[in-house]
């Protein structure tokens, strides 16, 4: 039976299907569909580590993120500082808040 996945896959994951006796079929990604493509498989893997809440899956969001970075030249310093900035503005999540309503106070 054959399966459509069009989806971005791990480098191995192609010689493990013919290892396991099977046939698939893949090509290469010019770099617009890729990073595409990597936008979608990090919203896959999040919403797999939303479901199952497997810690495997955040290595599998994090290998995501570190193509993304790749993609955009950037360091995960870069991102960090980024991060940074946002917490001494606007703070972390330590606190636990959960925002139920603002009122105008117009």
């Amino acid at each position: 039976m054959k399966i459509t996945y069009n989806k971005l896959v791990r480098d191995n994951i192609p010689e493990i299907i013919k290892n396991n006796n099977s046939q698939c079929s893949t090509r290469v990604l010019n770099n617009s569909e890729y990073y595409e493509e990597l936008k979608k498989k990090l919203i896959e893997e999040t919403n797999e580590f939303y479901e199952s809440d497997e810690i495997s899956e955040l290595g599998d969001i994090l290998e995501v993120f570190n193509s993304i970075l790749k993609c955009k030249n950037l360091s995960f310093r870069e991102v960090d500082e980024i991060r940074e900035n946002k917490v001494k503005k606007n703070g972390a999540f330590e606190k636990k808040l959960l925002l139920e309503w603002v009122e105008d106070g117009k």
